[in-house]
C-alpha cells in the first residue's frame, strides 16, 4: 500500500512535526557555506530553516505533492526515493526528521547516506523510535482485524530500539556518535480522527469503503480513555529516536 500525502491537510494537522524538529535541528548546527541533503524534507519547513543558516540546502522527498510545497517556498527540491539516492560525495551533512520510519529498505537507504556524505560527514536525524504510538497500533491493528482487515498496519513503520540502529548504522559503515530515545508526548490539536486520516492513509485507503468509517469510529472509540483527557485533548504517545553518526 502507498502512503499518499497532502500538503495542505499536513500544515494543518501535522504542523506538530516540524515544529517538534527543533531539537534536532539544533544537532546539526548547520554552517554557512555547507553543503546538506534534507532526506525526506516533506513540504519544506525545515528545509527553510537550514537554508536560513547560510547554508546551501537541497531537499528530497519521495512524494510529488510534498515536492510542489517545498518549491513553492523557493527550496530547491527533487522527488527522489530514499533507498536510490544518487549523490556521490557531495554533501558535508544528511538531515532527516520525521521521515526513516517509512523508509522500507533501511540498510539501501544507509548505503546512499554514506555515499551522499563527504568523508567525516555527518548523518543527523530524528525518526519514530520503539514504542512509538504503540497504543495507536494497536488500537488500530485490533479494529482491522475485527473487519477482516489483518495484517494491513504490518510493515507500515520501522521503529527501533537504540542498540538495534546503533548495530544497523555501524553495519554500513557509520561511527555512532550519540544516539538518544525520547518520548515525546505529543498534543493531537486536530484530534485523533485527523491523525489516522493522516498518517494512515494508505492503511485506510485499503480497507473496503463501506468498513472505512466504521474502522475510524471504533480506533478512535478504543483510543479515547486512553489518549484523550477530561477536556476533549489528545495527546499521541510518541517516543522519538535521534542520532548523530559520522561517515
Amino acid at each position: 500500500m502507498t502512503q499518499s500525502w497532502n500538503p495542505t491537510a499536513y500544515a494543518e494537522i501535522g504542523s506538530f512535526v516540524p515544529t517538534l524538529g527543533a531539537g534536532v535541528l539544533e544537532w546539526l548546527n548547520p554552517q554557512p557555506g555547507e553543503r546538506i541533503l534534507d532526506l525526506g524534507c516533506g513540504d519544506g519547513q525545515l528545509t527553510g530553516k537550514i537554508a536560513a543558516a547560510g547554508a546551501d540546502v537541497v531537499g528530497v522527498d519521495a512524494s510529488p505533492e510534498m515536492i510542489a510545497g517545498a518549491r513553492s517556498k523557493g527550496i530547491d527540491a527533487l522527488v527522489c526515493n530514499a533507498e536510490a539516492l544518487p549523490f556521490v560525495a557531495e554533501f558535508d551533512a544528511v538531515f532527516s526528521n520525521a521521515a526513516l520510519h517509512w523508509v522500507r529498505n533501511q540498510d539501501a537507504m544507509l548505503a546512499g547516506v554514506k555515499r551522499a556524505l563527504k568523508p567525516g560527514g555527518r548523518f543527523v536525524a530524528e525518526m519514530g523510535g520503539h514504542g512509538n504510538i504503540a497504543a495507536i497500533q494497536v488500537a488500530l491493528i485490533a479494529v482491522l482485524e475485527r473487519h477482516g482487515c489483518a495484517g494491513l498496519e504490518d510493515g507500515v513503520n520501522y521503529y527501533p530500539t537504540p542498540a538495534a540502529y546503533r548495530a544497523r548504522l555501524e553495519r554500513q559503515g557509520f561511527a555512532v556518535e550519540e544516539i538518544q530515545l525520547i518520548p515525546r508526548p505529543t498534543p493531537l490539536h486536530a484530534g485523533m480522527h485527523n491523525w489516522l486520516t493522516t498518517f494512515r492513509s494508505g492503511v485506510l485507503a485499503a480497507v473496503p469503503e463501506q468498513s472505512r468509517q466504521a474502522v475510524l469510529d471504533e480506533t478512535v472509540a478504543l483510543l479515547e480513555p486512553v489518549l484523550r483527557d477530561e477536556q476533549g485533548n489528545w495527546t499521541g504517545d510518541y517516543v522519538r529516536l535521534r542520532f548523530i553518526a559520522r561517515a
